[in-house]
């Protein structure tokens, strides 16, 4: 890969992050069109052809040490976070509106505050209870709960949005005594080893052009982590981490294009109070640290990339 070292350069760094999040909007889209198979199915190949060649550079980069983790309990339980999230979302993505996933999804740093507190020994102060609360209420307003409004596919994107604030807030709490290439192997792995064992059972013959799509999944990971590798290299993560919300729009305009789907006012005022909610979290977080590991989990892909060591975060944040 090349070298991403670069200087601070907030722009350069918005930049790349609005790109990166595109790229990622268009690989979920092409999850979404690739409803027709399971999630293991679409989950193998896409690790297979993007993740795969990615993380053999890193493996067999000479500057990195031994792959064997300092933390195996942690490192194992955000391999399962990382498998878990996966194929929670892009089954969720097969059966509900964009719009609706991207809300649930975005509940995750609400839970990173929750979970922080348990794991990190934080505590929640009125700022940010008021962010987790309001956060809640946003998704009560997009979703409309009812026996007859609910599927089974909010349950998983909401137990998605879990995982990936459990497996983020483990990267927090691990992440400066573990290589780089150990945090990003082990989540690996367990992807391709479930997915791969899923796939005996639920395997679905598929033409080839299907196949290609696969693939342009799996690459359409590797370059958005790659960009948004660049984005916080460029920029603080207080000012790269809000980018993530606007997916919603990407969300609203590949669900009107692609999907037919519609959005109503009442859909439009619960995402803004949501989005709202999670720059709360942002703030409050630029206000208690320097650094925010957990800002750097964007959602259920970022799950597998490896934080950056704490001192590189330090200067970034400068």
């Amino acid at each position: 890969m090349p070298d991403t070292t670069h200087s601070s350069s907030p722009l350069r760094g918005v930049v790349f992050a609005l790109v990166g999040f595109a790229v990622f909007s268009t690989q979920d889209a092409l999850v979404k069109v690739l409803g027709e198979y399971s999630a293991f199915q679409v989950l193998f190949f896409a690790m297979l052809f993007g993740y795969v060649p990615f993380s053999l550079v890193q493996v067999f980069d000479k500057t990195q040490r031994s792959l064997r983790p300092q933390n195996p309990g942690w490192v194992m339980l955000r391999a399962y976070c990382a498998v878990t999230a996966v194929c929670l979302v892009f089954s969720a993505f097969t059966v509900l509106p964009f719009v609706q996933v991207y809300v649930l999804i975005f509940m995750s740093p609400l839970l990173i505050s929750l979970l922080a507190i348990p794991m990190l020994g934080e505590r929640i102060h009125f700022f940010r209870g008021f962010a987790i609360v309001l956060g809640l209420c946003g998704v009560l307003i997009v979703l409309r709960p009812s026996v007859e409004t609910l599927h089974w596919g909010h349950l998983a994107a909401l137990v998605g949005a879990f995982h990936i604030a459990l497996g983020a807030v483990i990267s927090r709490r691990i992440g400066g005594q573990e290589q780089a290439a150990t945090m990003m192997v082990f989540p690996l792995l367990a992807n391709i080893l479930v997915a791969g064992v899923g796939l005996i059972f639920v395997y679905k013959p598929m033409p080839l052009e299907d196949l290609a799509l696969m693939c342009v999944t799996g690459v359409l990971a590797m370059i958005g982590q790659y960009l948004l590798l660049v984005a916080y290299r460029s920029a603080p993560a207080a000012l790269i981490a809000p980018m993530q919300y606007s997916q919603l729009l990407w969300a609203v305009l590949f669900g009107y294009v692609f999907f037919a789907e519609s959005i109503d006012a009442m859909t439009v005022a619960g995402s803004v109070v949501t989005v709202l909610a999670g720059l709360l979290i942002v703030l409050r977080e630029v206000q208690v640290s320097r650094v925010q590991p957990n800002l750097r989990t964007r959602n259920v892909r970022g799950i597998a990339a490896p934080p950056m060591r704490s001192s590189e975060s330090d200067n970034e944040a400068e």
